[in-house]
């Protein structure tokens, strides 16, 4: 791809977070992009070590948003307005977005909950008018005045969204919510990894814990397995908190993902939990 946009006039790139990520592993300064003028990503979370390394190869800012195929874009980070990296920026127009509890109540900035859309007293006209001959899943989105996107994340006192993970991604180990997106990118700056993925796995003592699948950078591969697992440990409990680092790690050779390249966790997490798959939070 980094040819191919030397090579055409390309002026705008939107791809999904894990096609930055590998366009950055290469030296992206040998080439000279002279049309481009754009670069925006959505469908998964952006890690912020990915956008510092392309803004610093490519000398182009990397725009993050965020939406559904029911909402299309609801957050973004604009062009022209300040970007706080990690954040999937504010909340776009004619969309009223908060982060709300189980009952669609507004929290506070700071506080983590349910991504949410105001659809009353007037739905938004480029929204979504109900899941086709599936009312109840149509009535099960909706908590007061607000859909429901199944997407958790907090904002903070700027109106900026922070991003944790789907409602099913969100790890709660001894009574501690973990979000895979916070691990992930905390793995990601480590020179080791090349892609990560964090899901749930279970535990008899804690319900779940945190699990990693990691792609080694090929400078990496030959290292010993057991070391370099303790190297990332420590890493994540120094850029997190101690209780969010890996107990699991895996290293594969790649990760699962949709034809669009986005890792698809859910399939990580289901070959985790085995047998239980009916039940996937219930503690062995």
């Amino acid at each position: 791809m980094d040819t191919t946009l030397s090579r055409f006039p390309i002026t705008t790139l939107c791809c999904v977070p894990t096609i930055f990520q590998l366009l950055v592993q290469e030296d992206l300064t040998r080439y000279q992009f002279q049309s481009l003028r754009h670069c925006l990503t959505g469908g998964e979370a952006l890690n912020p070590d990915v956008r510092e390394k392309w803004k610093s190869q490519v000398g182009l800012e990397l725009h993050e948003g965020y939406g559904q195929s029911e909402t299309v874009l609801i957050c973004a980070n604009s062009k022209g307005m300040k970007i706080k990296s990690g954040s999937m920026g504010k909340a776009s127009p004619p969309y009223d977005v908060q982060i709300v509890d189980d009952e669609g109540n507004i929290l506070s900035p700071g506080e983590e909950g349910n991504i949410a859309v105001r659809i009353r007293p007037t739905r938004p006209f480029c929204f979504f008018s109900c899941y086709l001959n599936n009312p109840e899943k149509t009535e099960a989105s909706e908590r007061g005045d607000f859909y429901i996107t199944g997407d958790r994340a907090h904002k903070d006192k700027d109106g900026y969204f922070w991003f944790m993970g789907r409602n099913d991604d969100v790890i709660n180990s001894s009574s501690y919510r973990i979000g895979p997106v916070e691990v992930e990118n905390a793995l990601a700056e480590h020179p080791a990894v090349l892609e990560a993925a964090v899901v749930s796995s279970p535990d008899p003592i804690r319900g779940e814990v945190v699990k990693a699948f990691i792609v080694l950078s090929p400078a990496y591969s030959s290292q010993d397995p057991k070391k370099l697992t303790q190297e990332l440990q420590e890493h994540v409990k120094r850029v997190t908190a101690p209780y969010k680092y890996p107990r699991k790690v895996a290293f594969v050779s790649k990760l699962p993902k949709t034809v669009s390249g986005k890792i698809q966790r859910n399939t990580l997490r289901s070959q985790e939990w085995g047998e239980m798959r009916g039940n996937p939070r219930k503690a062995p």
